[in-house]
């Protein structure tokens, strides 16, 4: 089977890699890929935004299943697009895709069907927002209500601080992602995510990850795209973990009451509250980084659980995950998430992969026509490393990590941290 898959980042070089292991798969396209998909794919110049392009491609290369990595493609329906064409497709159509492109939708869904949340309130007017602010005092989190490239939240500890996020979405630094605001308590605890295969009506959960959203160690600095992950998630008791599934499959069915058929990847971002699990946000697709941590401990065939999820054949299969442990540590360019400079050339990516159990996911890479890796994004490289301990895991990956270099390597040396206080 020849596989078309829609993405540049780190999560879509998981994602190649584990379908890459299938006895079914043939050829594996990725459009636009990255530096590090071309070696084991075929790097396409195709625009993912582009539906009929799309389809196009893969109707005269003789695909037959269309992975959708980002949100953006998703929330743009070229899932629709690419099932109207009679194509199998991995990835949610644009009515479910709306979980992760409107938070007030993704709030509104939550509210009506009973799923623990931080309560909220959505305004359009920058006074207005302001004027909640001045009977809602901070601590409180500010969300951009579209997507905003994971930047669009910011957990204000001050007034001065939130008012700061409410006039930059007003103002139009996240576009037209911005022109609604999402103004949210403020909930205490640690954060964990939960992803799930959903093909319409079941749901399957993989095992759960802890993302690392900061910039800097120590979890200071600004939000991030997420600079490191590791899983399982030792802080989370079972009764948490149970919680957090029946609140997952009560959000499937809560989309299939609204009349939304919900097939691909349900991302679940909880906190774990004092008075259990609640949630924080819906993606509508695999986590990056969390995939980097997630797939490797994958032991079914994941084009099988793929093209399940789009048959609504999911009910017929049972995942098998490995027990190691897996810890995945961002390496990202100087100044990220800010303004930075790309084009560095990056060495020792193959002294790392040849220690065994480890595994570097390009992300923002470029290669060159002489071979040469470079820089060519905010978040470069995903270390990713496994092991029968934590302690093994995260040893080994900042063993890879200081085997590979480029001018401005930035990265925290914390991941996993919170998984040794336990």
């Amino acid at each position: 089977m020849n596989i078309l898959v829609l993405g540049s980042g780190g999560r879509e070089h998981a994602i190649v890699s584990s379908l890459a292991t299938s006895p079914r798969s043939d050829i594996i396209y990725v459009a636009p890929g990255n530096g590090g998909s071309a070696p084991g794919a075929q790097n396409v110049a195709l625009d993912m935004m582009d539906g009929e392009a799309v389809v196009q491609f893969a109707l005269s290369h003789d695909v037959e299943l269309v992975v959708i990595g980002p949100e953006a493609p998703l929330v743009a329906g070229i899932a629709n697009v690419v099932a109207k064409a009679g194509l199998a497709v991995f990835g949610p159509q644009a009515a479910g895709a709306r979980l992760e492109g409107s938070k007030q939708f993704a709030k509104d869904l939550m509210r009506a069907h009973d799923i623990p949340t931080a309560t909220y309130a959505v305004f359009t007017n920058k006074d207005a927002a302001l004027a909640y602010l001045k009977d809602n005092p901070a601590p409180i989190v500010v969300k951009a209500d579209g997507l905003a490239a994971g930047k669009g939240v910011t957990v204000a500890t001050t007034d001065a601080e939130a008012i700061q996020a409410i006039e930059e979405c007003f103002a139009g630094r996240f576009g037209s992602a911005g022109s609604r605001v999402v103004i949210e308590e403020m909930l205490t605890g640690p954060e964990c995510s939960l992803l799930a295969f959903v093909d319409g009506k079941t749901m399957v959960p993989m095992v759960p990850a802890q993302d690392h959203k900061r910039a800097l160690e120590g979890d200071k600095g600004p939000n991030t795209g997420g600079m490191g992950v590791y899983s399982p998630v030792p802080i989370v008791s079972e009764q948490e973990h149970d919680t957090m599934i029946k609140l997952m499959q009560q959000t499937v069915d809560g989309l299939i009451a609204e009349g939304i058929d919900y097939r691909g990847v349900l991302y679940g971002g909880f906190i774990l509250t004092p008075s259990g699990p609640k949630v924080l946000e819906f993606n509508a697709r695999f986590g990056d980084p969390e995939t980097q941590v997630v797939l490797p401990l994958l032991q079914s065939d994941l084009l099988d659980i793929m093209l399940a999820c789009d048959s609504a054949t999911l009910d017929r299969w049972e995942l098998a995950w490995s027990d190691d442990w897996a810890l995945s540590v961002v390496l990202a360019s100087a100044g990220y998430p800010g303004d930075y400079e790309k084009g560095k050339v990056i060495t020792g990516i193959e002294a790392a992969e040849a220690l065994d159990n480890v595994t570097v996911f390009h992300a923002g890479t470029r290669r060159l026509d002489d071979g040469t890796v470079v820089t060519n994004g905010g978040r470069v490289l995903n270390v990713t490393a496994r092991g029968a301990t934590f302690v093994e895991a995260r040893d080994l990956a900042y063993q890879a990590v200081d085997l590979i270099d480029f001018e401005g390597k930035q990265f925290r040396r914390d991941i996993g941290q919170r998984a040794l206080r336990v």
